[in-house]
């Protein structure tokens, strides 16, 4: 900061606990201007704007490569102070709350300049922070004077992608699978395993309720494992760069030889665990839960179901866990497992019109995920 301009400082005042936005939510704060002698102002402006952004390099022999990409949301700009020669003429011109236009000459002292924005009534990511990537929706505040470099100061504000279960019926559709393994070498006879969850959407903070009947037919005991890793994807020039990590991991009860049984976990989500990422074109983040039986010598037999982590923000009044009873249990490789008491989805009174974000595969410059179901 100059000797005139002490400081500049932007805030917003929270709407909840938990300081999220969604959109379509009204944004306000303010500005807070110190100087220290007479200050004349060329302008002052805040701006709010959402971005997503990657950035990355690699080395090809002795060329480094850079990629980069970047989507841009919506950029608005308020002035509080417009100079003669800005000519945004559709960008706005707020005045105090008298009505009156603010001064571009101010004597030494404080000064208020508050704000307000509406977030856009639009589908964009909810925030975001990668290895290589980023999602930011931020407010930035400028003061600009004759011969001097800008004064600026910014802040981020926690923006949650919205939720709609009844325009994606998919997030409550009952997931199942089944696979059996023959054994060989140290380890004879055959094990399999039948395994369902409740659906594919899971809000933070909820229980993934996990139900596996597993037949032992070996001579060894084994033990059911639950993994729940999540997957970051960033493209830009027709690349991809991959980062996964094991989030929850949890050891079921040893199984004996020649034995079934049914096992039934339940896998807390960590209620700060990221959202998932599905509607951006060059970051994805997303979920998968990994069932598997751990065989002493052999190759472990398992299961992986796509899962979807909601904000818990945007979770309804009451979603009280079903209990183990009221899933049930199928024999092996039932083609129409039970719906567990879920009754269909139904359409919204008034749907708006908004197209679904298209799936990986339309995107022709980026390369298949054929190579998700590929162990890491």
């Amino acid at each position: 900061m100059s000797s005139t301009v002490k400081s500049i400082k932007v805030t917003y005042q929270p709407i909840n606990e938990k300081n999220t936005f969604s959109s379509g939510d009204w944004l306000s704060g303010q500005v807070a201007l110190e100087v220290a002698k007479d200050c004349q102002i060329e302008s002052l402006l805040i701006k709010f704007k959402g971005k997503a952004e990657v950035l990355w390099t690699e080395k090809h022999g002795k060329t480094t490569v850079t990629y980069h990409a970047k989507d841009k949301y919506f950029s608005l700009k308020h002035y509080f102070i417009r100079g003669k020669n800005v000519k945004e003429d559709n960008q706005t011109l707020l005045s105090n709350h008298n009505g009156e236009t603010y001064s571009s000459v101010v004597a030494p002292g404080c000064y208020v300049y508050p704000f307000t924005f509406q977030i856009p009534l639009q589908e964009m990511p909810s925030s975001f922070t990668g290895c290589v990537g980023k999602v930011v929706y931020l407010l930035e505040a400028r003061l600009s004077r004759s011969m001097r470099i800008d004064s600026k100061d910014s802040t981020k504000i926690n923006f949650v992608s919205s939720v709609d279960l009844s325009r994606d019926p998919s997030l409550m559709t009952p997931q199942h699978e089944s696979k059996d393994k023959k054994m060989k070498l140290f380890t004879s006879g055959t094990v399999a395993m039948d395994v369902n969850i409740e659906k594919s959407g899971f809000f933070q903070g909820e229980g993934l309720k996990v139900l596996a009947c597993i037949e032992n037919n070996s001579s060894r005991e084994i033990k059911p494992k639950y993994c729940v890793y999540r997957k970051h994807s960033f493209f830009a020039r027709g690349k991809r760069r991959v980062s996964t990590k094991d989030l929850i991991k949890e050891v079921g009860e040893p199984i004996p030889p020649h034995s079934n049984e049914n096992v039934v976990r339940v896998i807390t989500i960590p209620p700060d665990m990221e959202p998932s990422i599905t509607n951006c074109t060059i970051i994805k983040v997303e979920y998968r839960l990994r069932v598997y039986l751990d065989v002493k010598y052999a190759s472990d037999p398992e299961i992986k179901f796509p899962i979807v982590i909601l904000p818990a923000s945007q979770a309804p009044p009451s979603a009280p866990l079903l209990a183990a009873s009221g899933f049930g249990f199928e024999p092996f490789g039932n083609p129409d497992p039970p719906a567990w008491g879920f009754a269909p989805p139904q359409p919204p009174a008034a749907p708006q019109p908004s197209d679904p974000p298209p799936a990986y595969g339309a995107y022709t410059m980026y390369p298949p995920l054929t190579d998700f179901g590929k162990k890491y």
